[in-house]
Protein backbone atom coordinates (compact mmCIF):
# COMPACT_ATOMS: atom_id res chain seq x y z
CA UNK A 1 0.00 0.00 0.00
CA UNK A 2 2.92 2.33 0.44
CA UNK A 3 4.41 4.36 -2.36
CA UNK A 4 7.83 3.24 -3.49
CA UNK A 5 9.84 6.12 -2.12
CA UNK A 6 13.12 4.84 -3.48
CA UNK A 7 11.64 5.08 -6.97
CA UNK A 8 10.34 8.58 -6.24
CA UNK A 9 13.83 9.76 -5.37
CA UNK A 10 15.42 8.64 -8.62
CA UNK A 11 17.21 11.16 -10.78
CA UNK A 12 15.41 12.55 -13.80
CA UNK A 13 15.01 9.76 -16.33
CA UNK A 14 13.12 8.45 -19.33
CA UNK A 15 11.97 4.86 -19.56
CA UNK A 16 11.18 1.67 -21.41
CA UNK A 17 8.27 -0.61 -20.52
CA UNK A 18 8.29 -4.38 -19.98
CA UNK A 19 4.73 -5.57 -20.74
CA UNK A 20 5.16 -8.96 -19.06
CA UNK A 21 6.42 -7.80 -15.69
CA UNK A 22 4.91 -4.34 -15.72
CA UNK A 23 8.28 -2.85 -14.81
CA UNK A 24 10.06 0.18 -16.18
CA UNK A 25 13.67 0.88 -17.11
CA UNK A 26 14.80 4.49 -16.87
CA UNK A 27 17.21 6.58 -18.99
CA UNK A 28 18.21 10.21 -18.09
CA UNK A 29 16.76 13.18 -19.96
CA UNK A 30 17.90 16.79 -19.98
CA UNK A 31 15.53 19.38 -18.49
CA UNK A 32 17.02 22.40 -20.24
CA UNK A 33 16.87 20.71 -23.60
CA UNK A 34 13.22 19.79 -23.07
CA UNK A 35 12.39 23.37 -22.07
CA UNK A 36 14.02 24.62 -25.26
CA UNK A 37 12.19 22.07 -27.40
CA UNK A 38 8.77 22.85 -25.92
CA UNK A 39 9.09 26.52 -26.88
CA UNK A 40 8.39 25.48 -30.46
CA UNK A 41 4.72 24.79 -29.75
CA UNK A 42 3.84 25.92 -26.19
CA UNK A 43 4.04 29.45 -24.78
CA UNK A 44 6.64 30.06 -22.10
CA UNK A 45 4.06 31.01 -19.47
CA UNK A 46 2.36 27.64 -19.98
CA UNK A 47 5.48 25.72 -18.93
CA UNK A 48 6.22 25.70 -15.20
CA UNK A 49 9.64 24.58 -13.98
CA UNK A 50 10.52 26.70 -10.93
CA UNK A 51 10.10 24.99 -7.56
CA UNK A 52 7.69 27.66 -6.32
CA UNK A 53 5.50 27.04 -9.39
CA UNK A 54 5.65 23.25 -9.07
CA UNK A 55 4.82 22.84 -5.38
CA UNK A 56 1.00 22.99 -5.89
CA UNK A 57 1.34 19.89 -8.08
CA UNK A 58 3.27 17.75 -5.59
CA UNK A 59 0.26 15.64 -4.58
CA UNK A 60 -3.46 15.17 -5.03
CA UNK A 61 -6.00 14.91 -2.20
CA UNK A 62 -3.86 12.14 -0.68
CA UNK A 63 -1.31 14.48 0.82
CA UNK A 64 0.52 11.76 2.75
CA UNK A 65 2.62 11.12 -0.38
CA UNK A 66 4.29 14.06 -2.08
CA UNK A 67 6.81 14.62 -4.84
CA UNK A 68 7.73 17.84 -6.64
CA UNK A 69 7.44 17.22 -10.41
CA UNK A 70 10.25 18.21 -12.73
CA UNK A 71 7.97 20.15 -15.06
CA UNK A 72 4.29 21.08 -15.46
CA UNK A 73 2.77 22.02 -18.82
CA UNK A 74 -0.62 23.71 -19.25
CA UNK A 75 -1.61 23.28 -22.91
CA UNK A 76 -4.37 25.48 -24.32
CA UNK A 77 -5.46 23.45 -27.36
CA UNK A 78 -5.94 19.81 -28.27
CA UNK A 79 -3.24 20.22 -30.93
CA UNK A 80 -0.73 21.32 -28.28
CA UNK A 81 -1.64 18.28 -26.20
CA UNK A 82 -1.05 16.05 -29.20
CA UNK A 83 2.31 17.66 -29.91
CA UNK A 84 3.36 17.28 -26.30
CA UNK A 85 2.40 13.59 -26.19
CA UNK A 86 4.20 12.94 -29.50
CA UNK A 87 7.28 14.66 -28.12
CA UNK A 88 7.15 12.59 -24.94
CA UNK A 89 6.64 9.42 -26.96
CA UNK A 90 9.61 10.24 -29.22
CA UNK A 91 11.88 10.90 -26.25
CA UNK A 92 10.36 8.25 -23.92
CA UNK A 93 9.40 10.84 -21.31
CA UNK A 94 6.56 9.92 -18.96
CA UNK A 95 3.52 12.21 -18.96
CA UNK A 96 0.92 12.46 -16.19
CA UNK A 97 -2.44 14.02 -17.07
CA UNK A 98 -3.92 16.01 -14.16
CA UNK A 99 -7.31 17.55 -13.49
CA UNK A 100 -8.19 19.42 -10.29
CA UNK A 101 -6.11 17.13 -8.09
CA UNK A 102 -9.03 16.18 -5.82
CA UNK A 103 -8.34 12.43 -6.08
CA UNK A 104 -7.74 10.49 -2.87
CA UNK A 105 -5.50 7.64 -3.98
CA UNK A 106 -2.37 9.35 -5.31
CA UNK A 107 -3.46 8.76 -8.90
CA UNK A 108 -1.63 11.85 -10.17
CA UNK A 109 1.31 11.71 -7.76
CA UNK A 110 4.26 13.01 -9.78
CA UNK A 111 7.43 11.12 -10.36
CA UNK A 112 10.43 13.38 -10.65
CA UNK A 113 11.20 12.33 -14.20
CA UNK A 114 7.68 12.96 -15.58
CA UNK A 115 6.04 15.93 -17.22
CA UNK A 116 2.71 16.75 -15.59
CA UNK A 117 0.11 17.82 -18.16
CA UNK A 118 -2.49 19.99 -16.46
CA UNK A 119 -5.85 20.13 -18.26
CA UNK A 120 -7.06 23.13 -16.26
CA UNK A 121 -7.46 25.31 -19.36
CA UNK A 122 -9.93 22.90 -20.96
CA UNK A 123 -12.76 24.22 -18.79
CA UNK A 124 -15.42 25.11 -21.34
CA UNK A 125 -18.93 23.70 -21.67
CA UNK A 126 -18.90 23.23 -25.43
CA UNK A 127 -22.56 22.43 -25.97
CA UNK A 128 -25.77 21.61 -24.11
CA UNK A 129 -28.39 19.86 -26.25
CA UNK A 130 -31.70 19.68 -24.34
CA UNK A 131 -33.39 17.64 -27.09
CA UNK A 132 -30.85 14.84 -26.97
CA UNK A 133 -30.26 15.46 -23.25
CA UNK A 134 -26.50 15.62 -23.62
CA UNK A 135 -23.71 18.03 -22.84
CA UNK A 136 -20.30 18.16 -24.51
CA UNK A 137 -17.60 19.48 -22.19
CA UNK A 138 -13.85 19.81 -21.82
CA UNK A 139 -12.05 17.58 -19.30
CA UNK A 140 -11.34 20.55 -17.01
CA UNK A 141 -15.02 21.42 -16.51
CA UNK A 142 -16.11 21.06 -12.88
CA UNK A 143 -18.67 18.36 -12.19
CA UNK A 144 -21.17 20.83 -10.72
CA UNK A 145 -20.68 23.29 -13.61
CA UNK A 146 -22.32 20.78 -15.97
CA UNK A 147 -25.54 20.85 -13.96
CA UNK A 148 -25.32 24.64 -13.70
CA UNK A 149 -25.13 24.86 -17.50
CA UNK A 150 -28.12 22.54 -17.94
CA UNK A 151 -30.44 23.84 -15.20
CA UNK A 152 -32.25 26.26 -17.52
CA UNK A 153 -33.45 23.24 -19.50
CA UNK A 154 -34.71 21.36 -16.45
CA UNK A 155 -31.76 18.94 -16.70
CA UNK A 156 -28.75 18.05 -14.57
CA UNK A 157 -25.72 15.76 -14.50
CA UNK A 158 -26.51 12.98 -12.02
CA UNK A 159 -23.16 11.68 -10.60
CA UNK A 160 -22.32 13.90 -7.63
CA UNK A 161 -19.04 13.17 -5.83
CA UNK A 162 -18.65 14.97 -2.52
CA UNK A 163 -15.99 17.12 -4.19
CA UNK A 164 -18.28 18.09 -7.08
CA UNK A 165 -17.77 21.83 -6.58
CA UNK A 166 -14.09 21.33 -7.45
CA UNK A 167 -13.49 17.96 -9.16
CA UNK A 168 -13.40 17.87 -12.96
CA UNK A 169 -15.22 15.59 -15.36
CA UNK A 170 -11.93 14.33 -16.83
CA UNK A 171 -10.86 13.15 -13.38
CA UNK A 172 -14.33 11.68 -12.81
CA UNK A 173 -13.88 9.53 -15.93
CA UNK A 174 -10.33 8.55 -14.97
CA UNK A 175 -11.52 7.31 -11.55
CA UNK A 176 -15.08 6.30 -12.56
CA UNK A 177 -16.36 8.51 -9.75
CA UNK A 178 -19.68 8.00 -8.03
CA UNK A 179 -21.45 10.02 -5.37
CA UNK A 180 -24.37 9.90 -2.99
CA UNK A 181 -26.91 9.55 -5.83
CA UNK A 182 -25.08 6.84 -7.79
CA UNK A 183 -27.23 4.10 -6.29
CA UNK A 184 -30.12 5.06 -8.57
CA UNK A 185 -28.43 7.02 -11.36
CA UNK A 186 -25.18 5.12 -11.74
CA UNK A 187 -21.48 5.94 -11.74
CA UNK A 188 -19.67 8.11 -14.26
CA UNK A 189 -19.45 5.18 -16.71
CA UNK A 190 -23.27 4.98 -16.75
CA UNK A 191 -23.61 8.66 -17.64
CA UNK A 192 -20.92 9.18 -20.29
CA UNK A 193 -21.74 8.26 -23.87
CA UNK A 194 -18.65 9.48 -25.71
CA UNK A 195 -15.03 10.52 -25.29
CA UNK A 196 -12.28 12.11 -27.30
CA UNK A 197 -8.89 10.92 -26.12
CA UNK A 198 -5.28 11.27 -27.13
CA UNK A 199 -3.44 7.96 -27.20
CA UNK A 200 0.23 7.47 -26.42
CA UNK A 201 1.10 8.12 -30.10
CA UNK A 202 -0.56 11.54 -30.00
CA UNK A 203 -3.54 10.46 -32.12
CA UNK A 204 -6.98 11.92 -31.37
CA UNK A 205 -9.48 9.09 -31.05
CA UNK A 206 -13.28 9.15 -30.76
CA UNK A 207 -14.60 6.49 -28.40
CA UNK A 208 -18.23 5.62 -27.79
CA UNK A 209 -21.34 6.97 -29.44
CA UNK A 210 -20.55 10.67 -29.19
CA UNK A 211 -23.90 12.33 -29.74
CA UNK A 212 -25.48 8.97 -30.52
CA UNK A 213 -26.77 6.75 -27.74
CA UNK A 214 -24.71 3.72 -28.71
CA UNK A 215 -21.92 2.58 -30.99
CA UNK A 216 -20.92 -0.76 -32.48
CA UNK A 217 -17.78 -2.72 -31.67
CA UNK A 218 -15.80 -3.28 -28.50
CA UNK A 219 -16.84 -1.26 -25.44
CA UNK A 220 -13.66 0.77 -25.18
CA UNK A 221 -15.69 3.48 -23.47
CA UNK A 222 -16.05 1.31 -20.38
CA UNK A 223 -12.36 0.42 -20.54
CA UNK A 224 -11.39 4.09 -20.31
CA UNK A 225 -13.46 4.65 -17.17
CA UNK A 226 -11.35 4.01 -14.12
CA UNK A 227 -8.18 3.69 -16.22
CA UNK A 228 -6.49 6.49 -14.22
CA UNK A 229 -4.77 8.06 -17.21
CA UNK A 230 -2.83 4.88 -18.04
CA UNK A 231 -4.48 4.27 -21.43
CA UNK A 232 -5.13 7.71 -22.88
CA UNK A 233 -5.60 11.40 -22.08
CA UNK A 234 -9.19 12.64 -22.07
CA UNK A 235 -9.81 15.71 -24.25
CA UNK A 236 -13.59 15.89 -24.48
CA UNK A 237 -16.50 14.22 -22.71
CA UNK A 238 -20.09 13.79 -23.88
CA UNK A 239 -22.35 13.20 -20.88
CA UNK A 240 -25.95 12.12 -20.53
CA UNK A 241 -28.20 14.67 -18.79
CA UNK A 242 -31.07 13.65 -16.54
CA UNK A 243 -34.42 15.44 -16.18
CA UNK A 244 -34.88 16.97 -12.76
CA UNK A 245 -37.48 14.94 -10.86
CA UNK A 246 -40.79 16.49 -9.88
CA UNK A 247 -39.82 16.33 -6.23
CA UNK A 248 -37.37 14.75 -3.79
CA UNK A 249 -37.54 14.07 -0.06
CA UNK A 250 -35.01 12.79 2.45
CA UNK A 251 -35.73 10.57 5.42
CA UNK A 252 -33.29 10.82 8.32
CA UNK A 253 -33.24 7.85 10.70
CA UNK A 254 -31.03 7.46 13.79
CA UNK A 255 -30.15 4.12 15.40
CA UNK A 256 -28.55 3.06 18.68
CA UNK A 257 -27.08 -0.03 17.04
CA UNK A 258 -25.13 -0.04 13.77
CA UNK A 259 -26.45 -3.56 13.08
CA UNK A 260 -30.01 -2.24 13.09
CA UNK A 261 -29.04 0.43 10.57
CA UNK A 262 -27.43 -2.20 8.35
CA UNK A 263 -30.57 -4.32 8.56
CA UNK A 264 -32.65 -1.31 7.54
CA UNK A 265 -30.45 -0.82 4.46
CA UNK A 266 -30.89 -4.48 3.52
CA UNK A 267 -34.66 -4.36 3.97
CA UNK A 268 -35.08 -1.12 1.98
CA UNK A 269 -33.21 -2.55 -1.00
CA UNK A 270 -34.94 -5.95 -0.79
CA UNK A 271 -38.34 -4.21 -0.78
CA UNK A 272 -37.76 -3.25 -4.41
CA UNK A 273 -37.29 0.45 -3.74
CA UNK A 274 -34.27 2.08 -5.39
CA UNK A 275 -33.51 5.23 -3.42
CA UNK A 276 -31.85 8.16 -5.15
CA UNK A 277 -29.37 8.04 -2.27
CA UNK A 278 -28.85 5.78 0.75
CA UNK A 279 -26.02 6.92 3.01
CA UNK A 280 -24.82 6.04 6.50
CA UNK A 281 -22.50 7.61 9.08
CA UNK A 282 -21.29 6.34 12.45
CA UNK A 283 -21.14 8.24 15.74
CA UNK A 284 -17.78 9.96 15.22
CA UNK A 285 -18.69 11.10 11.69
CA UNK A 286 -22.13 12.27 12.86
CA UNK A 287 -20.64 14.37 15.65
CA UNK A 288 -18.02 15.92 13.36
CA UNK A 289 -20.55 16.74 10.62
CA UNK A 290 -23.06 18.19 13.07
CA UNK A 291 -20.46 20.42 14.74
CA UNK A 292 -19.37 21.64 11.31
CA UNK A 293 -22.63 22.06 9.35
CA UNK A 294 -25.33 22.08 12.08
CA UNK A 295 -27.62 19.88 10.00
CA UNK A 296 -29.77 18.91 13.03
CA UNK A 297 -28.32 15.37 13.16
CA UNK A 298 -29.26 13.49 16.36
CA UNK A 299 -26.22 11.98 18.08
CA UNK A 300 -26.48 8.22 17.74
CA UNK A 301 -24.47 5.14 16.85
CA UNK A 302 -25.59 5.27 13.22
CA UNK A 303 -27.42 7.74 11.00
CA UNK A 304 -29.19 6.74 7.79
CA UNK A 305 -30.12 9.21 5.03
CA UNK A 306 -32.54 7.87 2.43
CA UNK A 307 -33.63 10.08 -0.46
CA UNK A 308 -36.56 9.24 -2.72
CA UNK A 309 -37.36 11.20 -5.86
CA UNK A 310 -39.98 11.11 -8.60
CA UNK A 311 -43.63 12.14 -8.66
CA UNK A 312 -45.31 13.33 -5.46
CA UNK A 313 -47.53 10.24 -5.38
CA UNK A 314 -44.58 7.92 -5.93
CA UNK A 315 -42.55 9.53 -3.15
CA UNK A 316 -45.47 9.45 -0.71
CA UNK A 317 -46.11 5.75 -1.28
CA UNK A 318 -42.45 4.72 -1.06
CA UNK A 319 -41.66 6.98 1.90
CA UNK A 320 -44.43 5.33 3.92
CA UNK A 321 -42.84 1.95 3.23
CA UNK A 322 -39.31 3.18 4.13
CA UNK A 323 -40.60 4.77 7.34
CA UNK A 324 -42.18 1.49 8.36
CA UNK A 325 -38.93 -0.37 7.64
CA UNK A 326 -36.69 1.91 9.72
CA UNK A 327 -39.18 1.89 12.59
CA UNK A 328 -39.28 -1.90 12.45
CA UNK A 329 -35.46 -1.85 12.65
CA UNK A 330 -35.54 0.12 15.90
CA UNK A 331 -34.84 3.65 14.68
CA UNK A 332 -35.17 5.92 17.70
CA UNK A 333 -35.43 9.16 15.69
CA UNK A 334 -37.09 9.57 12.29
CA UNK A 335 -37.48 12.86 10.45
CA UNK A 336 -38.60 13.79 6.92
CA UNK A 337 -37.31 16.86 5.12
CA UNK A 338 -40.13 19.39 4.88
CA UNK A 339 -38.79 21.51 2.04
CA UNK A 340 -35.93 21.82 -0.42
CA UNK A 341 -33.81 23.84 2.00
CA UNK A 342 -34.01 21.16 4.68
CA UNK A 343 -33.32 18.41 2.15
CA UNK A 344 -30.18 20.27 1.00
CA UNK A 345 -29.13 20.75 4.64
CA UNK A 346 -29.39 17.02 5.39
CA UNK A 347 -27.14 16.30 2.41
CA UNK A 348 -24.78 19.16 3.24
CA UNK A 349 -23.88 17.40 6.48
CA UNK A 350 -23.11 14.15 4.68
CA UNK A 351 -21.13 15.79 1.89
CA UNK A 352 -19.15 17.81 4.41
CA UNK A 353 -18.22 14.72 6.43
CA UNK A 354 -14.67 14.54 5.06
CA UNK A 355 -13.69 18.16 5.82
CA UNK A 356 -15.63 17.93 9.09
CA UNK A 357 -13.46 15.05 10.28
CA UNK A 358 -10.42 17.11 9.27
CA UNK A 359 -11.40 19.60 12.01
CA UNK A 360 -11.06 17.02 14.79
CA UNK A 361 -7.77 15.39 13.77
CA UNK A 362 -4.41 16.71 12.51
CA UNK A 363 -4.59 14.24 9.61
CA UNK A 364 -6.86 11.53 8.32
CA UNK A 365 -6.51 8.76 5.77
CA UNK A 366 -9.61 8.13 3.64
CA UNK A 367 -10.08 4.52 2.60
CA UNK A 368 -12.36 3.27 -0.19
CA UNK A 369 -13.49 -0.35 -0.41
CA UNK A 370 -16.66 -2.24 -1.27
CA UNK A 371 -18.40 -5.13 0.45
CA UNK A 372 -21.65 -7.04 0.01
CA UNK A 373 -24.35 -5.19 1.96
CA UNK A 374 -25.03 -8.24 4.13
CA UNK A 375 -21.44 -8.09 5.44
CA UNK A 376 -21.76 -4.51 6.68
CA UNK A 377 -22.24 -5.19 10.43
CA UNK A 378 -19.44 -7.76 10.52
CA UNK A 379 -17.00 -5.55 8.61
CA UNK A 380 -17.74 -2.51 10.78
CA UNK A 381 -17.20 -4.65 13.86
CA UNK A 382 -13.85 -5.81 12.53
CA UNK A 383 -12.82 -2.23 11.69
CA UNK A 384 -13.59 -1.34 15.31
CA UNK A 385 -11.26 -4.15 16.42
CA UNK A 386 -8.53 -2.85 14.11
CA UNK A 387 -9.04 0.61 15.60
CA UNK A 388 -8.32 -0.69 19.10
CA UNK A 389 -5.40 -2.80 17.84
CA UNK A 390 -3.66 0.16 16.18
CA UNK A 391 -4.76 2.79 18.70
CA UNK A 392 -6.22 4.97 15.95
CA UNK A 393 -9.78 6.31 15.83
CA UNK A 394 -11.97 5.74 12.76
CA UNK A 395 -14.93 7.71 11.44
CA UNK A 396 -17.05 5.64 9.05
CA UNK A 397 -18.89 7.32 6.18
CA UNK A 398 -20.28 5.18 3.40
CA UNK A 399 -22.62 4.70 0.48
CA UNK A 400 -24.67 2.10 2.29
CA UNK A 401 -26.91 1.29 -0.65
CA UNK A 402 -24.10 -0.15 -2.76
CA UNK A 403 -21.76 -1.25 0.02
CA UNK A 404 -19.06 1.36 -0.66
CA UNK A 405 -17.17 2.06 2.59
CA UNK A 406 -15.16 5.20 3.37
CA UNK A 407 -13.45 4.63 6.73
CA UNK A 408 -11.51 7.75 7.75
CA UNK A 409 -8.50 6.75 9.87
CA UNK A 410 -7.47 9.59 12.19
CA UNK A 411 -3.75 10.04 12.84
CA UNK A 412 -1.01 12.62 13.38
CA UNK A 413 1.68 12.72 10.69
CA UNK A 414 3.98 14.52 13.12
CA UNK A 415 4.00 11.50 15.45
CA UNK A 416 6.80 9.07 14.51
CA UNK A 417 5.35 5.83 13.21
CA UNK A 418 1.74 7.08 12.98
CA UNK A 419 1.64 7.15 9.18
CA UNK A 420 3.13 3.66 8.92
CA UNK A 421 0.52 2.34 11.37
CA UNK A 422 -2.22 4.08 9.41
CA UNK A 423 -1.05 2.56 6.13
CA UNK A 424 -1.05 -0.92 7.66
CA UNK A 425 -4.47 -0.31 9.20
CA UNK A 426 -5.78 0.74 5.79
CA UNK A 427 -4.26 -2.31 4.11
CA UNK A 428 -5.97 -4.54 6.68
CA UNK A 429 -9.33 -2.91 5.87
CA UNK A 430 -8.86 -3.50 2.15
CA UNK A 431 -7.86 -7.15 2.69
CA UNK A 432 -10.97 -7.54 4.82
CA UNK A 433 -13.14 -6.12 2.03
CA UNK A 434 -11.71 -8.59 -0.48
CA UNK A 435 -12.02 -11.53 1.92
CA UNK A 436 -15.71 -10.72 2.43
CA UNK A 437 -16.37 -10.76 -1.31
CA UNK A 438 -15.77 -7.08 -2.09
CA UNK A 439 -13.07 -5.02 -3.77
CA UNK A 440 -10.27 -2.65 -2.78
CA UNK A 441 -11.88 0.36 -4.43
CA UNK A 442 -15.34 1.63 -5.17
CA UNK A 443 -14.75 5.04 -6.72
CA UNK A 444 -11.42 6.51 -5.59
CA UNK A 445 -9.23 4.37 -7.84
CA UNK A 446 -6.00 2.57 -7.00
CA UNK A 447 -3.28 5.15 -7.70
CA UNK A 448 -0.24 4.48 -5.53
CA UNK A 449 -2.24 4.13 -2.31
CA UNK A 450 -3.68 0.67 -3.03
CA UNK A 451 -1.18 -0.69 -5.50
CA UNK A 452 0.08 -3.31 -3.03
CA UNK A 453 -3.50 -4.31 -2.15
CA UNK A 454 -4.01 -5.18 -5.82
CA UNK A 455 -1.77 -8.15 -5.14
CA UNK A 456 -4.31 -9.45 -2.63
CA UNK A 457 -7.29 -9.08 -4.95
CA UNK A 458 -5.81 -10.35 -8.24
CA UNK A 459 -3.74 -13.35 -9.21
CA UNK A 460 -0.65 -13.23 -11.41
CA UNK A 461 -2.51 -14.17 -14.62
CA UNK A 462 -4.98 -11.32 -14.09
CA UNK A 463 -2.23 -8.82 -13.36
CA UNK A 464 -0.37 -9.90 -16.47
CA UNK A 465 -3.53 -9.33 -18.54
CA UNK A 466 -3.71 -5.79 -17.16
CA UNK A 467 -0.13 -5.20 -18.28
CA UNK A 468 -0.85 -6.58 -21.76
CA UNK A 469 -3.78 -4.15 -22.14
CA UNK A 470 -1.51 -1.33 -20.99
CA UNK A 471 1.18 -2.36 -23.48
CA UNK A 472 -1.34 -2.62 -26.34
CA UNK A 473 -2.45 1.00 -25.85
CA UNK A 474 0.79 2.48 -24.50
CA UNK A 475 3.72 0.46 -25.80
CA UNK A 476 6.45 2.58 -24.19
CA UNK A 477 4.53 2.98 -20.94
CA UNK A 478 4.73 6.78 -20.95
CA UNK A 479 1.22 7.43 -19.59
CA UNK A 480 1.10 7.82 -15.78
CA UNK A 481 3.62 5.07 -14.98
CA UNK A 482 3.77 3.34 -11.62
CA UNK A 483 0.05 3.68 -10.84
CA UNK A 484 -2.83 1.27 -10.41
CA UNK A 485 -1.25 -1.97 -11.63
CA UNK A 486 1.58 -3.55 -9.61
CA UNK A 487 4.30 -5.56 -11.25
CA UNK A 488 4.33 -9.32 -10.73
CA UNK A 489 7.69 -8.93 -9.04
CA UNK A 490 6.22 -6.41 -6.59
CA UNK A 491 3.47 -8.84 -5.59
CA UNK A 492 5.96 -11.66 -5.28
CA UNK A 493 8.13 -9.58 -2.97
CA UNK A 494 5.14 -8.79 -0.76
CA UNK A 495 4.42 -12.51 -0.48
CA UNK A 496 8.09 -13.51 -0.14
CA UNK A 497 7.89 -15.47 -3.41
CA UNK A 498 10.48 -16.01 -6.11
CA UNK A 499 9.85 -14.90 -9.66
CA UNK A 500 11.89 -16.18 -12.60
CA UNK A 501 11.44 -14.80 -16.10
CA UNK A 502 8.20 -13.15 -15.09
CA UNK A 503 6.68 -16.40 -13.83
CA UNK A 504 6.03 -17.83 -10.40
CA UNK A 505 6.62 -21.52 -9.70
CA UNK A 506 3.41 -23.54 -10.07
CA UNK A 507 1.40 -20.68 -11.62
CA UNK A 508 -1.75 -22.84 -11.52
CA UNK A 509 -1.97 -22.34 -7.75
CA UNK A 510 -3.94 -19.34 -6.38
CA UNK A 511 -1.55 -16.91 -4.72
CA UNK A 512 -2.98 -13.54 -4.04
Amino acid sequence: MTYNRSQANNTSVSMAFNPVSGEFDFIPWDKQQVLQDLKAFIADDCVLHQTSQLTPYECDGLSAYRKIPKMVVLPETIEQCQQLVRYCQQHAIPVIARGAGTGLAGGVLPIEQAIVMSLAKFNKVIKVDPLQRIAVVGPGVRNLAISEAAVAHGLYYAPDPSSQIACTIGGNVAENSGGVHSLKYGLTVNNVIGLKIINSDGELLHIGGGECLDSPGYDLLALMHGSEGLLGIIMEVTVRLTPKPEDAQVLLAAFNDITDAGTAVRDIISSGIIPAGLEMMDRLAIQAAEDFVHADYPLSEALLLCELDGTLAEIEQQMELVTNIVNRCNAHHVKLSQNEAERALFWAGRKAAFPAVGRISPDYYCMDGTIPRKALPEVLGKISEFSKQYGLAVANVFHAGDGNLHPLILYDANKPGDLAKTEQFGADILRLCVDKGGTITGEHGVGVEKIDSMCHQFQSAELRLFHYIKAALDEKGILNPGKAIPSLHRCAELGAMHVHNGELPHPELPRF
